[in-house]
This record gives C-alpha cells, structure tokens and sequence, in this order.
C-alpha cells in the first residue's frame, strides 16, 4: 500500500520524463543501429540490411591511413591541454574571486567571465579570425608595438593547436568556475579564524585552509575530464582551421566530417568514429572507477 501510494504521488513526474525518455531513446539509442555500417561494404542504395559484410576491414583501411596517426595525437594533444588548462585557470580563478569582499564588484567579474559560455563558436570564429588576424588583428598590432614580427595565429602549425587550447579556456573557465566557487563556500570559516590565530596571511590561507579544503573537488573533476580525452572540440577547429594546419590541428572529429559528409566514404568515418566512442567508453568507465576511488563520488 505503502508503494502504491509513493507511485501515485509521482505518477505526475514519470509522466514529465516521458518526452525526454523518448528522445534519447530515438536520437541516442535508436541511432546506435548505424554503427553496423562500420563493417560493411556500405551501399547507400542497398541500405543497412542489404550491404555486404565485411568484418573489420574497415577499421584495417582505417589505421592503415597515412594520417590517421597524427590526426589522433592532434586530438589528444589539444584535448589534452583544454582538460589542463580548464581545470587550473578556473580554480585560479576562484581563488581570486573568492578574495573580492564587496559583492557587486563579485558579481560584475562573474557576469562578465560567464559570458563568453553562452556564446556559439561560430560567432566566436569570426570575432577571433579578426582579432588574430596577422594583417589588422590588434593581437598583432599590439605585438608590432612592441617589435615582435606579425603571428599567423590560425595559419601557422606551430601556433594553431595553442591558439585553440588558449581561446577554449577562455571560453569555458567562467562557467567551470561555478563548481569551485560552490566548494569554497562549504570550507569552514573557524579554519580561518584558527589560521589567523597561528599568524597565517592570506596567502598561507590559501595554501593551508582553501586548496585543501576544495581539494577533493579538483580531484573529481580532473578524474571526470579524462573521459574526453578524445574530444578536442569540433564546433571551436571546425570553425577555425583550413587546409594550411591539418598537420597539427585536424582531429578526430573534424576528420570523421570530411570522411563522412564531404567524401561520402560512410563505412570508413563511421568506423573512425566508433574507434573514437570505445577509446571515450574506456577512459569514462577508468574516470568513474578512479573518481569513487580518489573522491568518493558515484553516479548511483
């Protein structure tokens, strides 16, 4: 009686979840059925059922490509310095914030850095290809100030990948930084008081009261970051990069676009992409296991 009467009471809710339940259902897992042209010979006219078979050829084809291997290490490269610089520069950041006491002035950095999330990278193309450009950019007229040779930020294969970690953490660390801000404020205050009664300053706080106080915090999300290890972003490089920097700034996700809806070579870009879904699979199932390790976070 007693779960019949809870089921009534949240009959309203389940039925809120139906819609979304759907959804993921059709887009997530319904699509999943595609994943079988990845081995085989795919015949657009023959549709998935009547194409023939042909086991792992596909993905043989696939690492047996001349580019494939630095279009991974490009992907790792850069996904790997987004993860980094997206975990230090937005504690960085609360920390500083975290040191401002007159709440307006707080909540005007705050607005002003959670901005830039909510802002699509095809506006942030255009904005940055002007900014960056080596001919009428300010970034290199200010460089030119200052007699440093104009720099080819987006055409140049040494400067690409870092341009695309530094313009992504920009984007992302305002926002990221709402979690660490949230952590700060269940530190208790009387670590404070007893660090100040032993003489610490405020940089001693920091160091002996606040970093270990959210320590578990920047533990779990690194942990949880390495799942994208393979997500190098494509909204960001897809609108930004030309053929000039493929060899260091194309990666798997822009890669399995070409192959895909440019080249029309289905089988072979759904196998890139399905290599890149069990390498992601690996590395979130390993994230989970070390975050409940490390942090005692669980999903259930």
């Amino acid at each position: 009686m007693k779960s019949k009467g809870k089921f009534k009471r949240e009959l309203p809710l389940i039925l809120m979840l139906i819609p979304s339940l759907v959804l993921v259902l059709i887009y997530s897992y319904g699509s999943m059925i595609g994943t079988v042209i990845a081995f085989q010979k795919f015949n657009m006219a023959k549709g998935l059922f009547g194409s023939e078979w042909i086991g792992f050829d596909n993905f043989k084809n696939l690492f047996s490509m001349p580019n494939i291997w630095p279009i991974i290490r490009n992907t790792v490269v850069i996904a790997f310095g987004k993860m980094i610089g997206g975990i230090i520069v937005p504690v960085f950041f609360a920390l500083m914030l975290n040191e401002v006491s007159k709440n307006k002035i707080k909540r005007t950095f705050q607005t002003m850095v959670y901005l830039p999330h909510f802002l699509s990278w095809v506006i942030l193309a255009s904005i940055f290809t002007d900014i960056l450009s080596p001919s009428s950019g300010i970034v290199n007229k200010l460089l030119g100030h200052l007699g440093v040779e104009p720099v080819f930020f987006l055409g140049s294969t040494a400067w690409f990948p870092i341009t695309m970690i530094i313009t992504d953490i920009w984007k992302v660390f305002g926002f990221g930084s709402i979690i660490y801000l949230a952590a700060l404020t269940g530190i208790d205050q009387n670590l404070y008081e007893a660090a100040q009664i032993d003489g610490a300053g405020r940089l001693m706080q920091t160091f002996y009261v606040t970093l270990p106080g959210i320590l578990s915090t920047i533990v779990l999300m690194s942990v949880l970051s390495m799942g994208n290890i393979l997500n190098g972003g494509f909204d960001q490089i897809y609108n930004m990069y030309s053929a000039s920097v493929y060899e260091t700034g194309d990666i798997l996700d822009t890669f399995v676009f070409r192959l895909g809806i440019e080249n029309a070579q289905y089988a072979l870009s759904t196998a890139a992409n399905l290599f890149k879904s069990g390498v992601s699979l690996v590395f979130v199932t390993a994230s989970y296991g070390l975050a409940y390790k490390f942090a005692g976070y669980r999903i259930f």
